[in-house]
This record gives C-alpha cells, structure tokens and sequence, in this order.
C-alpha cells in the first residue's frame, strides 16, 4: 500500500511530496526532495514500531542542512580529489565543498534535487519508482544520466533499492543512499554491535581523501569481521568515516553487513551488489540537528553503510573502476533487511 501527501515547497518553488510504502508491520516514508528515505518504521522484539532512522520534521530542514540524513546521493558518493578528474585527455572540474576537495559531488546534487514518482508494485510489496535527469556538464560531470531509484518494501522487512543510470558517454557514477540508522530509536548507538564482511579497508589522508593504499583490517580498530560494539575500539580510530571493501565473497545473497541493537531486539543486515561500503560513525552530529520532536541528534546518534564504489575511484588505476558509458549501465541494488534477534 502506498500513500502521498505533501512534504513542502522549496525555496526555489519546487513542491516535494511523501511517499509511504505500508507492507505488514514495516513502514517507510520517502520524499521526492532528494529521493530521501525520511522514516523507516520497524517493530522491536515486543511488537513496538519506532522509526530508526534519523530524519527532520520539516521540508526547510534537509533543504538547509549537510547532513544527507537518508538522501540519494550523486552523481559521485564520497570525496574527490582536489575536485577534479582527468579522463580521455580531459580535465573535469567539480564544485571545492569540503576544503579543496568534492564531497558528494559538490552544492547542488540528487540530494537537493526533486525527483518524479510513480507508484508500482502491490500492497504484498509496493514500489516507488523515482527518476531523475542529470544534464551533460552537471554538477561539471561529463555525459548526461538518466536516473532510476526504486524502493520497494516487502512485509518481511526488507527495503530494497535497485539504482539503474543510463549514460549519454563516459562518466564516473556512485550512486548510494546516505541513510543514519540507529536500531534503539534514540540515544548513541556505540552500543550497537557490528559485523562487517570486509577484511580490507582503504587508508585516508588527514582530509579523508584515499591515499590508493588498500590495507588489511587485521589487528586495527577496523576489523568487524568477528561482531563487535561500535564503541569497542571507536576511540583508538579516532572515529568512523571509512570505505571497508567487501570480502571477495560478498553477494546479494551474503550480508555484507550486520548490525544487532539488544534493547530493542531489533537487527539490520545489509546486502549489495556493490564493493565497499562506508561506514561512518556520526562523528559531526553536535546537537544542532534535532528530530521532528525537537530532540537534539548528538555524537554518535546514528550511523551509516553507505554501498558504493572507491571513494576517488577516478583518481587510482589501482581501484575498481567506476566509469560507465552508452555501453555500460550502472546497475546495482542494496538491501536493508530488518527483523528481531
């Protein structure tokens, strides 16, 4: 079952609505202002339904705020080099909005973007299928993109996100969803436990940018691959904001990811079809963002894993390569499937 009503205008005068996909106990909300998973309701292990993710009252909110809270991002996820690529001889230059690099690809991305919805699917499983035209010479990427989101809930608890981009030639594509998760419903999720099928991980400069050293995860606050409290080791990592590379043998039918909230009951796995996944702490959450009731999102209130491709992908020879082209779709699909322990 789906529903819309209006999210708000933008200050540009573009009208978002919201879309609630109902199947079962489950629930998720989503704006057509940047494509943005709003609510994601889910039952704890005594039936009771809160939304566990993190997510303003208001339309003004994500329109003003960096904080990507459950946005598509694109057209590039994460941070690029310097702001600028070098590709068939050409040298692109990106918006600088994180010191002198690009993160997530500058002032203007599908995060502020508004996108056209069509219902699908069927009260088992509804489907919002959301599109998106992305310019040649967008956001200063080369070819143009025609975009689709579908986000599709089943009564089982399982939010699907299949991405396709069609390019009009070649350019680099990451696309991901930047969703703050926090199972509890509220308070620091340094309680959560974590497991990652990730046994690499890549090395970041002081700016955060990928140096091109892929490194083990062994013996390093890193290595979620046997389960661990977030805030085991967060302390000796100064903090997560890191790309983790998916295990070789990582599919859609192998959770790349594993999250367990005792309290509650509630656990989050996570599959992808795409090779790493950020994982970032809420490390810059400091109480100025607050929820629809008011209350202040702190340090370390939610987290994300963010399925993408390399971070400066365009950058490393030596990093899976994320270009597409008239050829070449980007065709990708992650799963966040909820239940109780």
């Amino acid at each position: 079952m789906i529903t819309k009503t209006l999210h708000g205008q933008t200050k540009k005068g573009e009208t978002a609505y919201l879309y609630t996909l109902k199947a079962g106990a489950y629930s998720a909300v989503i704006s057509t202002f940047g494509g943005t998973l709003v609510e994601m309701n889910v039952p704890d292990k005594n039936g009771n339904v809160a939304n566990v993710v993190l997510s303003y009252g208001t339309l003004a909110e994500y329109e003003d705020n960096s904080t990507y809270f459950g946005a598509i991002v694109g057209r590039y996820a994460n941070r690029i080099r310097n702001a600028e690529f070098t590709l068939d001889g050409i040298t692109y230059h990106l918006d600088k909005n994180a010191g002198e690099h690009t993160l997530h690809s500058g002032f203007d991305g599908f995060n502020h973007r508004i996108f056209e919805a069509e219902e699908k699917g069927d009260d088992k499983c509804p489907v919002l299928h959301l599109t998106l035209n992305s310019p040649e010479n967008d956001m200063g990427f080369p070819a143009g993109v025609d975009l689709s989101v579908d986000y599709s809930l089943d009564d089982e608890g399982n939010l699907t996100i299949q991405y396709h981009g069609k390019c009009s030639g070649k350019t680099p594509l990451n696309l991901t969803n930047h969703a703050y998760f926090n199972l509890k419903g509220s308070d620091s999720v340094l309680d959560h436990e974590l497991y990652l099928n990730c046994d690499r991980y890549l090395l970041v400069d002081d700016e955060l940018v990928p140096t091109g050293v892929i490194a083990s995860v062994k013996s390093t606050p890193l290595d979620f691959t046997s389960p661990k409290k977030i805030g085991a080791e967060i302390e000796k990592a100064g903090g997560y904001d890191h790309c983790m590379i998916a295990a070789e043998d990582n599919t859609l039918s192998t959770a790349l990811a594993v999250v367990n909230e005792s309290e509650s009951g509630r656990r989050m796995k996570v599959y992808t079809t795409l090779e790493s996944v950020q994982f970032y702490s809420g490390n810059f959450l400091d109480g100025s963002d607050v929820d629809k009731e008011g209350t202040p999102y702190e340090k370390h209130y939610g987290f994300c894993l963010e399925t993408q491709h390399y971070p400066d992908a365009v950058n490393h020879d030596n990093f899976p390569s994320s270009l597409y082209d008239r050829e070449k779709d980007f065709d990708h699909t992650t799963i966040y499937s909820f239940s109780t322990i």
